[in-house]
């Protein structure tokens, strides 16, 4: 699979930062990795939370557009929405549609939220273990 990866959903904010973080350990070499979102929103502390707590550092992260990445790039677009409307990318790219909830959606304690973000996390990581691991 040639390109750079983008993962991509409405506001940027958890789960295609996510999943940005995630395969940045599991992409072959020299294969970049990005998100962005339709309508870009703010980085959501929770998703900060449940990446420290594997060890993937998200807090240099912010939420951008497309306009920030380099579309001419791109090789794979993973788009991220389950109830949402996913935004569309232009190009003639290999596309995979992963219908995760947001997290953000999720509402209760401190810890009902972490854990919604925690269980988005680890189905995030799943899906990209089995789907775009080399090997």
């Amino acid at each position: 699979m040639g390109g750079d990866w983008l993962f991509l959903c409405v506001a940027n904010s958890a789960r295609s930062q996510m999943a940005e973080g995630l395969a940045r350990s599991l992409a072959p070499p020299g294969v970049a990795v990005h998100s962005a979102g339709s309508e870009p929103g703010t980085l959501n502390p929770y998703a900060v939370r449940a990446m420290a707590e594997i060890g993937i550092d998200l807090s240099a992260h912010v939420s951008k557009g497309l306009d920030a990445i380099a579309l001419d790039r791109i090789g794979l677009v993973v788009t991220l929405c389950a109830d949402e409307v996913c935004p569309v990318f232009p190009g003639d790219v290999r596309r995979l549609h992963w219908p995760f909830p947001d997290p953000a959606a999720v509402e209760g304690s401190d810890a009902e939220i972490l854990a919604g973000f925690r269980a988005v996390r680890d189905q995030i990581r799943a899906r990209l273990e089995r789907e775009l691991a080399p090997g």
